[in-house]
């Protein structure tokens, strides 16, 4: 047989794309042509295919060889090919039988002496696998990735050799154990370390509960960095869907660690970060900070030493809970739906307002400093929360914060309601949803009405306060937003200028 199709998959964002490996075995002068649109990476596969097939005690075919990567238009990159390309060269020239690939995939990169190693994103390359029913094998390193593929049978294969052996049935693979997805709770610090600071202890219970954006903002040294590193110890666990996305997200980027599955991430990128960073890029599009907290929280800590355009670049993702990166040959959408938190000083010196230090800053530095936050950007803030300074005798004599533990209890309790109320939680709803789930008492819409005419708020301003005041009512366990709960949402829109 001088022809054999192979499958496996390329990637584009969270898809799996079916590829065709087709390899042809013709007369003629030796050569290895690879054609359909291969990168660099997948170029190089010639050298490591030859090498790994003669190092295996393979015969490499002295005839021209032509290997096609089908679709031809769409891109391919990275060594997830290796494998494919050695089994259908193999299977070419005859040297193992081809009768089981019709439900077998292939994924792997090739070393030089035949074994197989890890390539990244397998975790979407076996969710789509399994849609087509079909097996999946892959290197030891990728299988418990793999496995959590629920429905995709895993076939784990050390070597070239291994695989062969498979094929010609001699010995078959043993398929890995489905993975266990178990729910699962972050491990990082807790709430009750924290003393002091009500109101900030507060609104951070109220983002968790709405997954709702939040900014700190007070001088250096109160808080504001502890605070919000504690909010993913404060979110419920996610549900199997949201883990395996997660999880695929962070596969695409080869950072899928399993000791923390099912753990909402955590992102804190430096303020140096390029818009590439923060949203994704690259010629090869790859998810940036905003897609690797997907389900998870980012902090972007000194939020005013950012660059604009890298912060504006966060706008349409806070709406939509997706980013479409767009290059001039590819296009790639990620999700996003990460839950902001910001901190900043309230000033360039960081000691505006502070009890014992003055502030060195003139009017003029503070307005440009906080004019680096753009009004449509300070808008999608749900919450905008002071951390004050505290006196030693109010850190001292402060009462014990509750645990996480007994947040989080409290939070799930509101997402539930939510959930069980409009099927997602407050932050999430559209102008409909709000309009149809949000509407406050009589009293509490007139006092909303006399705060929308005195401090001009947006259209977008009114909709996120009514999304506030009903996770405050969630909270309270009250049917509908009152004056309380509009009151303390319109408290958290008064922002940085003190209105």
């Amino acid at each position: 047989m001088s022809l054999a199709l192979v499958r496996s998959r390329a990637l584009d964002g969270l898809d799996a794309p079916e590829v065709t490996v087709e390899v042809h075995l013709a007369n003629g002068l030796p050569a290895f042509s690879l054609v359909g649109l291969p990168d660099t990476e997948v170029r190089e596969a010639r050298d490591r295919v030859r090498a790994a097939l003669q190092t295996s005690q393979f015969e490499f075919p002295q005839r021209r060889i032509t290997v096609n990567l089908a679709p031809a238009d769409l891109p391919k990159e990275g060594g997830r090919f290796d494998l494919a390309i050695a089994v259908g060269i193999l299977v070419a020239s005859g040297q193992i039988a081809g009768k089981l690939l019709d439900g077998l995939e292939f994924c792997g990169e090739l070393s030089l002496n035949g074994e197989l190693r890890a390539v990244r994103g397998v975790l979407a390359v076996a969710l789509a696998a399994g849609r087509a029913g079909r097996a999946l094998v892959v290197a030891p390193d990728n299988a418990p990735e793999a496995a959590l593929a629920r429905g995709t049978t895993v076939l784990p294969a050390a070597s070239l050799c291994v695989v062969a052996a498979h094929l010609n049935g001699h010995t078959a693979l043993v398929p890995q154990p489905a993975g266990v997805l178990s729910a699962g709770l972050a491990s990082g610090p807790d709430l009750a370390e924290v003393r002091g600071q009500l109101q900030a202890r507060r609104a951070l219970e109220v983002a968790a509960a709405g997954a709702h954006s939040l900014l700190l903002f007070g001088p250096p040294g109160t808080g504001k960095s502890m605070l919000a590193q504690r909010l993913p110890g404060l979110l419920p666990p996610m549900s199997e869907a949201e883990a395996l996305e997660t999880a695929a997200v962070c596969s695409l980027e080869g950072r899928f660690d399993a000791a923390r599955w099912a753990q909402r991430p955590f992102r804190g990128p430096h303020h140096s970060a390029s818009a590439a960073a923060l949203v994704g890029g690259g010629a090869t599009p790859r998810p940036g900070e905003i897609s690797l907290a997907h389900n998870g929280v980012l902090f972007l800590d000194e939020l005013p030493e950012f660059d604009r355009r890298v912060l504006e670049s966060l706008r349409e993702p806070l709406e939509t809970g997706s980013v479409s990166v767009s290059r001039a040959r590819r296009r790639a959408e990620f999700p996003a739906r990460f839950q902001l938190v910001a901190a900043m000083n309230p000033c360039p010196c960081g000691y505006l307002g502070h009890p014992r230090k003055p502030c060195r800053c003139s009017p003029e530095q503070i307005a440009r400093y906080r004019g680096r936050l753009s009004g449509p950007l300070l808008d999608r803030i749900d919450l905008v929360v002071e951390v004050p300074v505290l006196e030693h005798d109010e850190l001292v004599s402060a009462a014990p914060a509750p645990s996480s533990a007994e947040v989080r209890a409290r939070v799930e309790q509101a997402r539930a309601v939510q959930v069980g109320r409009q099927g997602m939680v407050n932050a999430r709803l559209d102008s409909s949803g709000v309009e149809r789930f949000c509407v406050p008492d009589a009293a509490g819409a007139a006092l909303l009405r006399q705060a929308m005419n005195q401090l001009d708020l947006s259209a977008r301003a009114y909709h996120r306060i009514l999304r506030v005041a009903r996770t405050l009512a969630d909270m309270a366990g009250a049917a509908q937003p009152g004056t309380a709960q509009v009151a303390e949402a319109i408290q958290y829109r008064r922002g940085l200028d003190g209105r």
